[in-house]
């Protein structure tokens, strides 16, 4: 018999059924009828072409083939329930790996995982760089950060942004824009071109110009004094979005993360 065509609902019922040697008392613990035990034990029997139950003047009386198989049944149900506790043990643990782009995780990703870390000293992460595709099944990744209009193909929530801003160093300096890769809008002019928006940001630190990055990696800076705003931020069809495939989404450790993160 093939193994996907194992009637394990009526192999449950029998070793019930077995242990009680009552159909009855085996109905109450599945939390079905009597009746409905009797029928899956009878299609059992049709499947497997022999007898599992005599009825007796002292009840109801395994047949040997019944007994043959059942030392065998209850170790296979044993090993589902160890293999059932192994797949939830990585729903309580307390390991994440994390993809995202690699100024995001050095100018706020990394500062935030610090900050939920010291509120649970069991956690860790194992941060990856994310590429334009994000291979979950690849890399075994439990969440990912992505830039872009949405969470694409996965489930996703937004991270809290103000959207885009413009940033020079203190003082003022040169108002030439910085470009890098991924930016709204590349200027012919630009004095300094850069692989993103945190080495943007750092070049404008330094007074070659104005950089127009989000507002989620300049928080840090501008909070600190490393660089001032030039005008208010603007809303913008783009944002990083935390995105996960369903199965990962539902994990109980995804979810503390992306409600941490995404507040």
């Amino acid at each position: 018999m093939k193994r996907t065509h194992l009637p394990l609902n009526g192999l449950r019922v029998l070793d019930a059924a077995a242990r009680h040697l009552s159909f009855t008392r085996a109905a109450d613990e599945l939390a079905v009828t009597p009746a409905a035990v009797g029928q899956q034990i009878r299609a059992l029997e049709d499947t497997l072409g022999v007898v599992l139950f005599r009825r007796t003047t002292k009840g109801l009386e395994l047949t040997p083939e019944a007994e043959a198989g059942l030392v065998a049944l209850r170790a296979g149900f044993l090993q589902f329930e160890e293999s059932v506790r192994a797949m939830q043990a990585g729903q309580s643990s307390k390991s994440l790996t994390i993809a995202a782009p690699r100024d995001l995780t050095a100018k706020w990703l990394m500062p935030r995982l610090a900050e939920i870390a010291r509120g649970d000293s069991e956690l860790r992460f194992m941060l990856v760089p994310a590429d334009e595709a994000i291979d979950f099944t690849e890399a075994n990744l439990d969440l990912a950060i992505r830039w872009g209009e949405g969470p694409g193909e996965h489930e996703g929530e937004a991270l809290e942004s103000d959207g885009m801003v413009t940033v020079e160093r203190p003082g003022g300096g040169t108002d030439t824009p910085i470009a890098w890769a991924g930016c709204l809008a590349e200027d012919a002019g630009s004095l300094v071109r850069v692989a993103d928006a945190g080495l943007a940001l750092d070049a404008a630190a330094e007074g070659l110009g104005r950089a127009t990055v989000p507002e989620l990696i300049a928080r840090a800076d501008l909070a600190a004094g490393r660089v001032v705003a030039v005008g208010a931020p603007k809303s913008s069809r783009l944002g990083y979005w935390l995105v996960a495939p369903l199965p990962q989404w539902r994990q109980k450790k995804v979810k503390t993360l992306v409600d941490a993160l995404a507040t």
